[in-house]
């Protein structure tokens, strides 16, 4: 089997780095932010593989999530849930209108939420290599409104500690131009 070199491996570096840590703190800290606060959920859904924040989304939601395993760009997905997750998944897709559409499907309840977040456009010397679609916040609405979703709630944050910045050129311009963009969508 030919191993997809888009794909990101979550691994023991991924794990260790401290982007991803704060990330996931950054990202906790929206939640509970959440219209979902204190609902009642059943069960919920993290597009991407298992890692160690969905334990984190199943002890902040109270209830079980799955994990995707189809290829999101093409395949149908299956399911109810009363929350979806997708963080640092769209940039990662050639298609991510169809995810979101299947997601829509998906979403079941009087509450149902879905969580996105993505990195914010950046120019392309600064660009990851496997992101294919890094949005501008208005490329990003213009994608939801188009997938049939409403904004609740945005935010914007950094992920590297502030003395990072001041490292060399490259940091300094990602101090600018770095920052993660975080959603909480309702179906329209």
């Amino acid at each position: 089997m030919m191993q997809n070199k888009y794909r990101t491996v979550i691994d023991r570096a991924y794990l260790d780095e401290q982007g991803h840590l704060l990330r996931w703190q950054r990202t906790l800290e929206f939640l509970r932010g959440s219209s979902l606060s204190g609902a009642s959920l059943v069960s919920g859904l993290d597009l991407g593989d298992r890692t160690p924040f969905t334990a984190s989304l199943e002890q902040h939601f109270e209830c079980p999530f799955e994990n995707t395993t189809v290829d999101l760009d093409l395949e149908p997905l299956s399911g109810s849930f009363g929350v979806v997750t997708a963080f640092e998944v769209l940039e990662h897709l050639y298609n991510p209108l169809h995810a979101l559409l299947e997601v829509k499907g998906l979403l079941a309840g009087e509450h149902a939420c879905l969580f996105v977040s993505m990195p914010l456009w950046k120019p392309s010397i600064l660009a990851s290599s496997d992101h294919f679609h890094e949005m501008t916040r208005s490329e990003a609405l213009s994608l939801f409104t188009r997938a049939g979703f409403t904004v609740l709630r945005s935010a914007e944050f950094r992920i590297r500690h502030p003395l990072f910045y001041l490292t060399g050129v490259k940091p300094l311009l990602r101090a600018w131009y770095e920052k993660v963009q975080i959603y909480e969508l309702v179906i329209q």
